[in-house]
Formats: structure tokens, C-alpha cells, sequence
């Protein structure tokens, strides 16, 4: 089953991001370094792409993603028009103070004291983009903290040089169409806890450790990993810790936990969970999946299974995993800024 995380004030959040994105320069998007794609959100692109804003995505928490998966990721993303991806700490405020010269180059029309820079932060939970906010701010004005949807409201603050950023609440979609997305988000912890069990998190995330980095494994936690599988490298690390539960049993949850916790702080090393390959081999190996389940059902109807390309099946998906896109544009029917360039008129945004 599919992990889901929508709480209320998403809804209402993602509505005003819509409207207010009619009257910013730039977008920029943070993203997990480590799962760039699947920490994505598709109604930022969406939106952006209706507005004709240019994107500065941002693959944030590099320092603890692979750096080879990271170079792949950015060049993967500069071949995208009107999207300029860079990788980066936004720890680091030397690397963080970057940021508004590269939305300056997107946007070389608003220069001056008439019109200054006009930016705005989106992205999912828990993917770094209040800590960014605090350093280009230069003070402690939005909160951070190890839990996701920290920020439920837009607020706008000034920076230098009269340019104005937008901080946006972090904002998911309504359906995660991939089971494997729900879970590396998960794994990453953009997703409250509520919404999933960290075993099963842990459990993914195990495997995907034993076929892409069984080393680094095996050398924080000090026990071979040849020829054992997922669940009995969680037992092994309750083991080598000493967890136990009263009985002596080995507590599972506990080794789960602290697995996860380690990835997430970078504990196991530079780990990236996708690459533009891995991710590509998901998607075939998804929608083989999809397509067979389908056949299936078709074949206990008495049926004959209807045939459908894998692009109409990707756009059908899109479209269910955007929630609405065209409610939420249409809840923001506002112009833009006559100095801002203009929207697309009578024209529905794209389907992801």
C-alpha cells in the first residue's frame, strides 16, 4: 500500500501559493539531494510552467547525498527549459548566499529600485527550505526543527538590495502514485510520522543500503552483509547494539529507528536513494506492475484488458497525482504584476 500524507492545511495552503505565485519573479523549489525527483513536488512545476516563472531548484542536503548521483541529478535537470538546478548546503550560509545572484540571472529584468527581485520557496516538508530562508534573511525568523510541516503560512520578508522572498508551508500532493516515492519520503523524513510505520520505512530503506551501499553498511554498523536480506539487517544491528525487549527478544523497532535516524543525519555517509536511472527503472518496473494488475482484473471480468501507450498512462497519472491543478489556478485568476511576464490566457496549466 501506497504511503499518503495530506493534512488540512495543505489544501488551503497550496491555494494561496497559486495566487501569490502570480506576483513573484522566480520560484525556487528546494529538494532533497538525496531523492530529488521523488521529494519533487509536481504542483510547483505545474504552476510554475502556467505562470511563466523560470525554477532555481535547489538539491538541497548534497553534503550527505552521493556526489556522483548529485552531478547526474543537476545535469539532468539543466537539460529542462526554464529550469536551472544547482546543488548545495543550505547549512552553510556561504553556499546559501548564492542563491539571489542565480535568481537575478533568471530574472535580469527586475534589477533596479523600481523593480526589485521577487522570489518565493517552495517544496515538500522537512527539505531544508526554512533554513534557507534564515540565512538569506540573515536572522532566525522561521522555525526549524527534525519534524516535518513546521511552516503552515506564507509570510513575506525583505532582504538586501530591496528583494523580497516568499516562504511557503511545506506542501505534498494529494496522491503519491508510486509506493516506492511514499517511502523514500519516508525514509527522509518529509512525512509525518502518523502516516506510516518506521519499520516498514526502515525496511526499504535497508534493502536499497545492501544493493547500492552494502560498504558503507557494513562499516557503521560492523557485521557482513553477504547473502542476508532487508529484515535481517535490522535484526543484525539490534543485535550488534544490544536492543533487546524483556525476553531477550531483539527489538526490532528500536534497530528500525535508529537506522532511519542515522540516515537521515548522515550518520552512514553520502547516500542518494535514486538516480535519473534508477528512477527511470522504477517507473517501467511500476507501471509493468500497474499494467499486469490491470490485465488481471480485466481477465476475472471475463474481459478483454484495455490497451493504453505508457505516455496517455503517464499523463493519466499526472493528472490524479496533481490534486487539481486547474481548481488551484483557477482559484488565483488574479493578473500578474503588469512588470512580470505575463500568463498564458485561456490556457490550462500542463498536465505533469
Amino acid at each position: 500500500m501506497s504511503i499518503q500524507w495530506f493534512p488540512g492545511h495543505m489544501a488551503a495552503a497550496r491555494k494561496k501559493a497559486a495566487e501569490a505565485m502570480a506576483k513573484v519573479d522566480v520560484v525556487i523549489e528546494v529538494v532533497d539531494a538525496r531523492l530529488p525527483e521523488a521529494s519533487t513536488n509536481p504542483l510547483v512545476h505545474e504552476l510554475a510552467r502556467f505562470r511563466q516563472r523560470p525554477l532555481l531548484k535547489i538539491l538541497n542536503k548534497a553534503d550527505f547525498a552521493d556526489p556522483a548521483a548529485t552531478r547526474a541529478w543537476v545535469e539532468h535537470y539543466n537539460a529542462s527549459e526554464g529550469v536551472k538546478a544547482v546543488a548545495l548546503s543550505c547549512r552553510k550560509p556561504g553556499e546559501a548566499a548564492r542563491i539571489p545572484a542565480l535568481c537575478q540571472a533568471l530574472a535580469p529584468h527586475r534589477n533596479d529600485l523600481i523593480k526589485p527581485l521577487r522570489m518565493m520557496i517552495m517544496g515538500v516538508p522537512n527539505v531544508g527550505k526554512s533554513t534557507l530562508l534564515n540565512a538569506l534573511v540573515r536572522k532566525r525568523v522561521a522555525a526549524v526543527g527534525d519534524e516535518p510541516a513546521i511552516t503552515k503560512a506564507l509570510t513575506t520578508y525583505d532582504l538586501p538590495e530591496r528583494r523580497t522572498i516568499v516562504d511557503t508551508p511545506g506542501l505534498l500532493w494529494p496522491k503519491i502514485d508510486y509506493p516506492a516515492d511514499g517511502l523514500m519520503l519516508a525514509a527522509s523524513h518529509s512525512i509525518g510520522r502518523n502516516a506510516f510505520a518506521d519499520d516498514e520505512a526502515a525496511i526499504f530503506l535497508a534493502g536499497l543500503l545492501l544493493a547500492r551501499y552494502p560498504a558503507l553498511l557494513a562499516g557503521r554498523f560492523g557485521f557482513p552483509v553477504d547473502g542476508i536480506d532487508a529484515v535481517a539487517v535490522i535484526e543484525s544491528i539490534a543485535q550488534r547494539r544490544g536492543y533487546r525487549l524483556k525476553g531477550g527478544a531483539a527489538d526490532f523497532e528500536k534497530a528500525a529507528a535508529i537506522l532511519l535516524q542515522e540516515y537521515r543525519d548522515g550518520v552512514l555517509g553520502r547516500i542518494s536513494l535514486e538516480t535519473p536511472q534508477t528512477r527511470a527503472a522504477m517507473i517501467v518496473e511500476a507501471e509493468a506492475a500497474l499494467a499486469a494488475k490491470a490485465e488481471k482484473a480485466a481477465r476475472r471480468r471475463g474481459a478483454a484488458p484495455k490497451t493504453q501507450d505508457a505516455s496517455s498512462q503517464n499523463a493519466e497519472n499526472s493528472a490524479g497525482t496533481s490534486g487539481g491543478a486547474d481548481d488551484i489556478v483557477a482559484a488565483s485568476d488574479e493578473a500578474p504584476a503588469s512588470d512580470a511576464p505575463p500568463a498564458p490566457e485561456q490556457e490550462e496549466p500542463p498536465a505533469r
